[in-house]
């Protein structure tokens, strides 16, 4: 119960509060069924006095489950949602420099993804530092003008961000959070679509810093048999405490930014965090969420961790609807797998 109430309370917590706010914010669904399992077990049990409490955290949790979990409740066979006058396909994709899992060059199987799904907005994280890359990314992708390559402290960015579009590109764009000691960058331009200005923002934040290492050091259960496991596992947390600070710092900044424009926005890329985050919290403000609004089952956009995380997003404003929210679960190029969202204008 205690770990349940800590983790409802984990996105409105400043993460350098207490440490076990952000750390049950990224188990949150292990917390929730096993808070089910429990408070079944005491159901039978007919021990309604513990139950009964655990039942109303469960009502409190269940309207955070569209955050993880969007259950099909009917069969689709093959039916398609009419897309409309105006819609908007934007891939979000964080491609790790061109490199997969294998240390292997990826930038033509990006290329074919892109070409593949046919975007309207084209927004990448961790872009390959070499200009060269983004010049031969330009002439692959000739229907598409490329809007930011960012640069990072002294014009040599540590995670670029770039940006490719169809639709006729207004003015120049601006970086959020600027020059800084730690990785994470947030840039916005304006677009126009149709008769309309969109501003669109992208984003990578601060980095978790879990290792290959320790992805695998927690999902074998390594840590069960180490007889340093409790110092490893300490530490892990406290890199991942500090630097869920920082993303809550970074968030801060660029939420001002978004609460500043006035209009039709759309917010997306790698946030680093779960829904059940400060930062997330902190981001989505005011906006709604691509998979909350047309996700199925449940889903995850990081490829590790066991394949639980969703820590890659499309939010947008309430100008906008969406009506098709995909991850590509085919897609190994990255560490990440690309997002795919529709979206069309509110009718008025």
């Amino acid at each position: 119960g205690a770990a349940m109430i800590v983790t409802l309370l984990a996105p409105f917590v400043h993460p350098g509060r207490i440490w076990i706010f952000p750390v049950l914010g990224l188990v949150a669904p292990a917390v929730y069924v096993f808070t089910l399992l429990i408070t079944l077990y005491w159901i039978i049990r007919w021990r309604w006095r513990i139950a009964l409490p655990l039942v109303v955290l469960l009502l409190a949790g269940l309207f955070k489950v569209p955050l993880f979990l969007k259950p099909e409740l009917r069969r689709h066979y093959g039916e398609e949602t009419s897309s409309g006058r105006g819609a908007i396909t934007l891939l979000t994709f964080n491609v790790r420099s061109f490199y997969n899992d294998r240390g292997q060059w990826s930038f033509d199987g990006v290329t074919e993804v892109i070409r593949r799904v046919n975007p309207d907005i084209v927004c990448l994280q961790e872009f390959n530092r070499t200009l060269s890359k983004a010049e031969e990314l330009d002439s692959l992708l000739s229907d598409y003008d490329r809007t930011v390559v960012m640069e990072g402290n002294g014009g040599d960015p540590l995670f670029p961000l770039a940006l490719y579009t169809k639709y006729r590109i207004l003015g120049k764009s601006h970086s959020i959070l600027g020059p800084m000691k730690q990785d994470g960058q947030s840039v916005w331009v304006d677009l126009l679509v149709g008769d309309d200005t969109v501003r669109v923002f992208n984003n990578h934040l601060h980095s978790t810093a879990i290792t290959v290492h320790d992805d695998k050091y927690l999902s074998e259960h390594q840590f069960l048999t180490d007889t340093a496991g409790g110092a490893k596992i300490k530490n892990i947390f406290r890199r991942f405490r500090d630097n869920s600070m920082l993303r809550a710092a970074q968030a801060d900044t660029i939420a001002r930014a978004i609460a500043a424009t006035p209009g039709c926005k759309i917010v997306c890329g790698d946030f680093n965090d779960t829904p059940m985050s400060y930062t997330y919290r902190t981001m989505a403000q005011d906006l709604d969420d691509a998979f909350r609004a047309s996700g199925k089952g449940y889903s995850y956009t990081f490829r590790g961790f066991m394949d639980v995380l969703r820590i890659d997003y499309v939010l947008y404003s309430e100008d906008l609807e969406c009506f098709d929210y995909q991850v590509l679960y085919d897609v190994d190029l990255s560490d990440h797998y690309p997002v795919v969202v529709r979206l069309r204008p509110v009718k008025k």
